[in-house]
């Protein structure tokens, strides 16, 4: 049987499905690589990672240029859509 900090510390974890929705939430407007690391408490390895997987979905785009802005797209905003839906049946 597990211990209770060993319990409280998996269920804390959050999902691939959580963190991938936390980058659109915080992309929906436009957001630099900086913020999106801070916002969804990842690292830039973890993060660019997940935006080569999001990209090639059709969820996210990536502007480039001086400054590259990374922005959800409407696939993307149904993703959350889809996400709050599950999230509000106690699902997720």
């Amino acid at each position: 049987m597990l211990s209770n900090n060993v319990t409280g510390y998996m269920n804390s974890r959050r999902s691939r499905i959580e963190i991938i929705a936390e980058i659109l939430r915080i992309a929906k407007g436009g957001a630099r690589k900086t913020r999106i690391v801070y916002g969804a408490n990842i690292n830039f390895r973890l993060l660019d990672e997940y935006l080569k997987k999001l990209e090639r979905a059709g969820l996210i785009v990536e502007e480039t240029g001086k400054n590259s802005i990374i922005r959800t797209t409407e696939k993307g905003i149904e993703y959350l859509r889809q996400y709050k839906n599950l999230e509000s049946l106690g699902i997720l």
